[in-house]
């Protein structure tokens, strides 16, 4: 699942600008005081301390606090160049400093930087609210937007003032003054509750362990994963015991595969429990934002926050969002059940004694896979260590879209892991971006994966059309002493799905930041991104990338026959927690408070019929899509939606060709280089022929 900057544009950063600061005890010598003199502007990270953030971001605020009132006091009439065009580029420095500051709250947040992100986010937001709020600046925008028919402004010019008229009236620009104060009060205040809440995760995440110390506990668990839990006992000074953590690399391995029931329910309550308790509890934080955000939907004239949210979107309205989440619950809750019975009925075989749980789930189900289509998913990993597989991604890449991704060993970086590449077009030369991977999990990084950019694609001030600095963050398998990282079949699922919205990221031609990239309607982000994961497991793509790490030979055809096979299987479960963990999110958002979270949960799950056996995706105290911020709040459904549009799009791709030239043309021109350049449904219907249909994500799933 991923994570992306909002609106490229300096004032567009609703999430984004609250997320950002900059380094540099001497201004003179701060570093993004001024543009990058490295290669394609890549940040001078080994330049950049923590100290610079602060004076960077008042330098920022300076430099936007003067170009706004350029704006507003200009006495032309206004218009797109006077007033739209400005406002694209309000102040570079705070661009430069949110494009580092927003990555390191995410990947790189020590105590040192935390400490210093205090005292930089009520900074931002002061900030934000200065612009958004501007009553001058919003009538200016306004009068563009009446007279946008008598501009003479071509589409895509029109539909970017649309889209700031629009974008100002939602954050309040429209509101009287007293209503605007108490939106900037609560903006303030969920602005500090997001932060406490990713705090309290992280910090919850890392203070959870298990350690095992008798190695009979460790029966079942592939080699790599003992070999990393020894690994992460050695780095604590622990000897002759093994230590597991509730990062993924570490936690899906002992649920799947752990053959210790009470191992597997040890590390299954740690992770379930994870933020709910003690100093690091997120629960009275989750209420107190569920409250703040019923207010600021009534301030600005919405029955709830749910109404609020989905109004700015392709669903446009709670029940419309609902309405697809049930029409892939209920069969997938149908198909849940009989997945339980064939868990059961192996675990009563074979005389285990035991009623199904919910940290037996992965295990019984990795048992009936095996049992059914002789796939052992540990046999899996050693076909896909980590280079290889990102080997096939660029071979997909190229194929697909003409593009090459060559390495730049001398780009700057914030860790020795950090790749740096040069996105070229295969056959020019041109450069098109720069990309940047970071894969492995650490103490200062938040769990999950996603994609983000430190500079966006489209016009820049001085005239200049500048391309984009995009990277992909993951929490994978490390390495673990002579063996490479081999990852899971989840991994490799989930760096296809992060690279696909990096592909949507660095292919964009839009020609202005605010309408490029992934800056689109939230309930078409996804659908990059999960189309791109098909091409990992397909035959033809497999053959040229999964080979024994040992050996170099490829993966048998038997066992990708029985992936195939295999590939269908479990989605009643899968479907079911993520639809479940949707409905879950549009509940929060259309109540006026909620007490006591444990207990909206429950009765939310008895309400929609949550299977027994199966949590939802994420519990409210580490639903970092929705509590961590307003990106995902009461939209976490849109990945549901994605996935209709992304099936329906796959279906043609099966039907030409999965490389097929004229499709993947039309799918680059359509989808990933429009950006937010025309309707997303408009796209859609142009590349498709036809709207979405749900009956073709159904059918992608068995269901």
């Amino acid at each position: 699942m991923a994570k992306f900057l909002k609106m490229a544009s300096a004032i567009m950063f609703t999430s984004a600008m609250a997320a950002m600061a900059a380094p540099a005890a001497n201004a003179a010598e701060n570093p993004f005081l001024k543009p990058y003199d490295t290669k394609y502007e890549i940040a001078p990270f080994d330049k950049i301390t923590t100290a610079d953030f602060i004076p960077a971001i008042k330098a920022g605020i300076a430099e936007q606090d003067q170009n706004l009132l350029n704006i507003t006091r200009n006495r032309a009439v206004p218009d797109f160049d006077n007033t739209i065009l400005p406002l694209e580029n309000l102040s570079p420095i705070l661009e430069r400093v949110s494009g580092v500051f927003y990555h390191y709250m995410e990947a790189l947040s020590t105590p040192e930087f935390a400490a210093m992100a205090d005292e930089a986010i009520p900074l931002l937001n002061e900030a934000q609210n200065k612009v958004m709020l501007d009553d001058a600046l919003f009538q200016r925008i306004k009068q563009v937007y009446d007279n946008r028919d008598r501009q003479g402004l071509d589409p895509v010019q029109k539909r970017l003032v649309e889209k700031y008229y629009r974008q100002f009236a939602e954050q309040g620009a429209a509101l009287p003054a007293d209503k605007k104060a108490e939106l900037v009060r609560i903006n303030d205040e969920l602005s500090k509750l997001y932060i406490k809440f990713n705090r309290n995760l992280l910090n919850a995440t890392n203070a959870f362990t298990v350690v095992v110390y008798d190695p009979k506990e460790l029966a079942g668990l592939p080699e790599s994963s003992v070999a990393q839990a020894a690994d992460e006992a050695a780095s604590r000074g622990l000897t002759d015991s093994w230590v597991f953590t509730l990062h993924a690399p570490s936690r899906l391995p002992v649920l799947q595969y752990a053959d210790s029931r009470g191992l597997r329910k040890a590390i299954y309550e740690g992770y379930t429990n994870l933020a709910s308790y003690g100093d690091n509890s997120n629960l009275p934080v989750i209420s107190q934002i569920v409250k703040l955000r019923n207010e600021k939907a009534k301030i600005m004239g919405f029955d709830n926050f749910a109404a609020m949210m989905t109004s700015r979107v392709m669903a446009k309205t709670p029940e419309a969002a609902t309405d697809l989440l049930m029409q892939v619950f209920t069969p997938a809750v149908a198909r849940s059940a009989e997945e339980v019975r064939d868990m059961q009925a192996y675990a009563d075989a074979h005389g285990d004694g035991i009623t199904i749980a919910p940290w037996d789930y992965y295990y019984y189900a990795d048992k009936v896979k095996q049992q059914k289509f002789q796939l052992d998913e540990a046999a899996l990993r050693p076909y896909f260590a980590l280079d290889n597989v990102l080997q096939g991604l660029f071979d997909v890449a190229e194929k697909l879209y003409g593009i090459k991704m060559v390495p730049m060993p001398d780009a700057p970086k914030y860790i020795d892991d950090l790749k740096v590449y040069d996105v070229q077009d295969a056959k020019t030369g041109e450069h098109i971006a720069v990309w940047m991977c970071d894969y492995y999990p650490r103490a200062s990084k938040r769990q999950g994966a996603w994609m983000e950019q430190m500079q966006a694609a489209g016009l820049y001030g001085d005239g200049e059309m500048k391309r984009p600095i995009v990277y992909n963050v993951g929490n994978f398998s490390r390495p673990s002493g002579d063996t490479p990282a081999l990852l899971t079949i989840d991994e490799v699922e989930t760096m296809f799905h992060e690279f696909g919205h990096a592909l949507q990221g660095m292919l964009t031609r839009a020609p202005y930041k605010s309408l490029a990239g992934t800056n689109v309607d939230r309930d078409a982000v996804e659908m990059c991104s999960q189309i791109t994961e098909h091409w990992a497991f397909e035959p033809e793509v497999l053959k040229s990338y999964a080979k024994h790490y040992k050996t170099g030979e490829p993966i048998p055809a038997e066992l990708i026959e029985k992936m195939e096979q295999a590939g269908k299987f479990n989605q009643g479960f899968v479907a079911t927690e993520l639809a479940g963990a949707a409905l879950l999110d549009m509940m929060y958002g259309a109540q006026a408070e909620v007490a006591d979270p444990k207990a909206f949960e429950v009765e939310v799950a008895e309400k929609i019929g949550m299977p027994k056996e199966i949590t939802f995706r994420y519990r409210s105290p580490y639903f970092k899509h929705i509590f961590g911020d307003d990106g995902y709040a009461s939209g976490y459904y849109t990945y549901l939606w994605a996935q209709v549009l992304e099936a329906d799009a796959w279906e043609l791709f099966k039907q030409k060709g999965i490389f097929d030239k004229k499709t993947a043309q039309s799918f680059k021109k359509n989808i990933m280089e429009s950006g937010d350049t025309e309707d997303a449904m408009v796209l859609f219907k142009r590349f498709r022929g036809h709207a979405p249909e749900v009956g073709a994500l159904l059918r992608l799933r068995g269901l």
